[in-house]
């Protein structure tokens, strides 16, 4: 059970029609933004996030690939069950999926993509030159690094929220890696 209210009703009208937005996107209100939506300004930041995101440059197939490796690391259910449909939905096949979950990837350039957004989590952003130009040497421009970025942010927030707050899963499961 979470540990922050879920009940649509008791929050704002600011975030109740934010919740209208994205019970059209989904066909359903997905828990995490139930729980989110306690804050009108967190639940506008979220979902402005993963609109801005959803028209980028990376693809969506990548933005997926990148948070079920980070879900996993962060040991997050919730993300990882979501993002694994919607990364299916958005081209990805089931092995590509797991493979990713585990920071690997067929695609040399995918695979670069997840070892620079692992290696931002694993050591807090501390990364190197030389990562920043592996990422480029694999084809990526600076846009797309920052965009790469911008998808681990997100998925850092939305893991957080979802492990600290005890989100239950709505999604089909996925279980960890480790």
């Amino acid at each position: 059970m979470s540990r922050v209210n879920m009940n649509t009703e008791l929050v704002s009208e600011t975030s109740q029609q934010t919740l209208k937005q994205i019970h059209a996107a989904f066909g359903a209100t997905p828990n995490m933004f139930r729980v989110v939506a306690n804050s009108p300004a967190a639940l506008k930041s979220m979902w402005g996030s993963f609109g801005a995101l959803a028209g980028g440059t990376i693809g969506a197939k990548l933005g997926e690939q990148i948070a079920v490796a980070i879900a996993d690391r962060n040991r997050c259910e919730y993300c990882l069950a979501a993002h694994t449909v919607l990364g299916k939905k958005a081209g990805a096949s089931a092995e590509e999926m797991a493979s990713a979950q585990v920071g690997r990837a067929a695609d040399p350039k995918t695979a670069t993509a997840l070892a620079f957004a692992l290696k931002v989590v694993n050591e807090r952003a501390q990364v190197s030159a030389d990562d920043v130009a592996a990422l480029r040497a694999a084809g990526f421009t600076d846009e797309h690094v920052v965009e790469i970025m911008a998808h681990v942010a997100l998925n850092l927030f939305t893991n957080y929220v979802n492990v600290a707050f005890n989100v239950p899963v709505d999604f089909p499961a996925v279980a960890l890696s480790s």
